[in-house]
This record gives C-alpha cells, structure tokens and sequence, in this order.
C-alpha cells in the first residue's frame, strides 16, 4: 500500500474511532441512568432489592440474546448500519422510559433499550479491529472503551442534579435521548473498511463452516468468557447498587451519591483506560502474554482493595470513596487487554460473531446475575439482621446493613476473572499463532 494511502486510511481510523467513541459514550450514559434513580422508583413503587436487581436484569438478558444474531449480522452485513439504526431504536426506547407507569411497564421499556443497545458492541469492535492493526489494537480498544467512564461519568453527574432542578426522575430519560439521534447521523456516514484490512496476512476467501463451533474450540476464548462473565457480575452488581449503599449506608443525599458513585465507577476509568492501553501494548510488544498477565495482576489488586474498602465499615465516606475507587481503577485493565486478546485470536470474518457470542455469555451469567445475586442476598440479609435485633419492623438502617454484606459478592467476582485471566494467557501463544494460520489462502 502507498505510503500516501496508508496516512489517508489511518487518518480516516481515528476520525471513525472517534464517532464510535461518541456512541459508546451515549450506551453507558443510556444504561446507567435506573442505576442512579433507583431508589426515589423504589420508593414510589415500594420495591425490594431483588426488584431492583431485577429491572437491570431485564435489560440485560435481552441484550445478550439479542446480541448472537446481530453480532453474526455483523460479520455479513453493514456494520455502519446495524450500528446506526440501534442507536436510533435505543434513543428512542430511553425517552420512553420517562413515561413508564408502573415497575412491569418499566421492565419492558428497558428490554426495549436493550435490543438496541445489543447492535453495537459486536459491530464496533469488529470494525476497530478492521481499521487497526494489531499492536495498535489495545490502544484502540482503550480510547473506545473511555466511552464507558465518560459515560457513566456524564450520567452520574448530571442525573441527580436533573432529579433535583426538575423534581422527577423521568426527566433525565427525555434529555438523554436527544444526542443519541444526533450522533446515530454520523454513524450513518461511515465509511467501512474492507474485513482484514489491517492484518499482516491475507485473508482466505474460502467458506467458514459452523463458525460458532470453531470459535468456541478456541480454548483462549473460552477462557476470557469466563473473566468477562465474573468481571461483569462484579461491574453490574457495582453499578447497579453503589448509590443506593452509599445513601443508605452513607446516608448520602441522591446527588452527592451519584457524584461519589461517579468518581468510584467514572474517574477511574478515565485513568484507567487512558494509561492502561499504551501499557498493555507495550508489554504485549515486550511478551505474547504480557498483556493478559497485566490483566490478571490488576484484578487481584482490585479484588484486595475492594474487600478492605468494605472491611472497614461505616468510616469516612471520602476513604471508602478512596480505596474502593483504586481498586476499580486497577479493574478497568480487564478492557484494555481482554478486547485486544480476543480479535488476535479469531479471525477478521468471525469477529463479529464471536464477540457476541462473548458478549451473550458476559451479559447472560455475569450482566444478569449480578444485581440478581446482590439484591437477593441484601434482602435476605436485612432480614437476618432484623431478627437478630428482635425486631418485627423492616427499617432503612436493617436494608443499610444487608445491602452492605451482599457487596463483599463484588471482590469475589474480581478474584475469579483474575484466575481466568492466568489460565487464558496459557493458551494465548497457541491460539493466536492458529488465528494467523487459518487466514492464510
């Protein structure tokens, strides 16, 4: 390629890059929102945690069977398009979220947004690891994922403030759907780079036969489904249930939870993302397996720092804030090294697929059962500690407490994907020395 054309075309990457950015923004922005209303809904609809876990849950199962189809859409059809009209469909599920009447009508206005929402993980990441060759990719794969911080980072901080300036917890879901159009024009605009164009090795032309089969042989990716799944029980279960335990445990105001639930899952990652990716390219330049160890190390600092911020009890919030988010900001290395890992051992054509094949067992056993896992146990909790004290009387400070205890489930989870994590990096070598194999004509 022409050294003229090869400026153009990475021009262009960065350029697309940077609008996937923007939707990938709007996503977490989206899906984060019931998170930090969800205690002024469940105490107007009277609610237990389980039923709060429950409304993340309904979300998330939709988009995680919805994704399989769409993601093998997406190794066949238009990505630009999938993306676009996702994006439209989710933008308009949100604002419809605001009129919701009771808790069934909310749970399926959600299911809603999933469907949309289940369009774009599995196209993007494909077309990002079409626009960059691979030891580029984790740096890629970091800017796109800031998507996920600034997202939750613009949720958190500004929902709680449109709560208060407008007195409904409606009002943000009609606001957030506005940008979502906007951008969903653009994406329309891309121009979509052939399948492979960025690997070293051509790609062979001949027909892939069973390929969700030859995906799931790939012992490498097997085993990062299995850090996804418990590093999204560990994210979702955080995200979902951070601002009710900072305001109950806390007796934090809404506003000044969701800001401190912002600066713990949000400013992290800013960080987190912004030096992990150049770090782990550079040690997967250093060592094939560099990257996933990184990975692997970083889960287990974050899984101690996360079981001391809760260790510690009821002490200041600011160091609760403090340790709990040092832990979370070594956990946002899980992004930057597991989406890299995954498109070096399957093949351009079977990205799309196996993305949402991982994405499906993420979001089905880690996304679903997170928030499923931690309300159940905080209800069940909140009712030991109430007939521990001899009580008969269900009260706010017991809920406080039981929701406190079903949060040690987060460390656990982040312990889990950091043993996956090891034992995926044994495979690594193999697998994507296959992956290269396979694509030649």
């Amino acid at each position: 390629m022409p050294p003229v054309h090869q400026a153009q075309q990475a021009k262009n990457a960065w350029r697309v890059l940077f609008v996937l950015f923007l939707a990938n923004l709007l996503n977490f922005y989206d899906r984060t929102i019931p998170a930090i209303i969800i205690e002024p809904i469940r105490l107007e609809w009277d609610l237990s945690d389980f039923q709060l876990g429950l409304a993340s849950t309904a979300f998330t199962m939709v988009y995680a069977l919805a994704g399989i189809p769409l993601g093998r859409l997406a190794d066949i059809g238009s990505r630009r398009k999938i993306m676009g009209w996702g994006l439209t469909v989710w933008s308009g599920m949100t604002a419809a979220t605001g009129l919701a009447s009771s808790f069934m009508s909310f749970l399926l206005i959600r299911m809603g947004v999933g469907l949309g929402e289940a369009s774009y993980a599995p196209a993007s990441n494909s077309l990002i690891g079409d626009l960059f060759p691979a030891h580029k990719r984790a740096r890629a794969v970091g800017l796109f994922m800031l998507g996920l911080p600034f997202g939750l980072l613009l949720a958190y901080f500004t929902t709680g403030a449109i709560v208060e300036a407008f007195d409904s917890w409606r009002a943000p879901f009609f606001i957030a759907a506005i940008p979502g159009v906007i951008v969903a024009f653009f994406i329309f605009r891309i121009n979509e780079p052939l399948r492979g164009a960025a690997e070293s090795v051509a790609l062979s032309v001949t027909p892939i036969e069973k390929p969700m089969r030859r995906i799931v042989r790939i012992p490498t990716f097997l085993w990062l489904t299995v850090a996804g799944l418990s590093f999204n029980f560990a994210a979702y279960a955080c995200t979902s249930f951070m601002v009710p335990m900072l305001m109950r445990y806390f007796l934090m105001p809404l506003s000044q939870a969701a800001i401190a639930a912002g600066v713990i899952v949000g400013v992290t990652g800013l960080i987190g993302l912004t030096l992990g990716g150049p770090i782990a390219d550079r040690l997967h330049q250093r060592s094939a397996t560099g990257r996933l160890m990184f990975a692997a190390i970083s889960m287990f600092i974050a899984c101690a720092a996360t079981t001391y911020a809760l260790y510690i009890g009821r002490v200041e919030t600011g160091l609760f804030v403090g340790i709990f988010s040092l832990g979370w900001l070594f956990s946002y290395n899980y992004f930057t090294c597991v989406y890299p890992a995954l498109q070096d051992v399957v093949e351009p054509r079977l990205r799309g697929t196996a993305m949402a094949l991982f994405f499906a067992a993420l979001y089905i056993f880690g996304g679903c059962f997170g928030p499923l896992a931690v309300g159940l146990l905080s209800d069940h909790f909140s009712a030991s500690a109430m007939l521990a004290s001899g009580s008969l009387l269900m009260t706010e400070a017991f809920k406080a407490e039981g929701l406190h205890a079903a949060m040690y489930l987060i460390p656990g989870a982040l312990l889990v994907t950091g043993l996956a994590l090891v034992k995926a990096s044994g495979h690594f070598v193999a697998d994507s020395a296959a992956m290269r194999n396979s694509m030649a004509p």
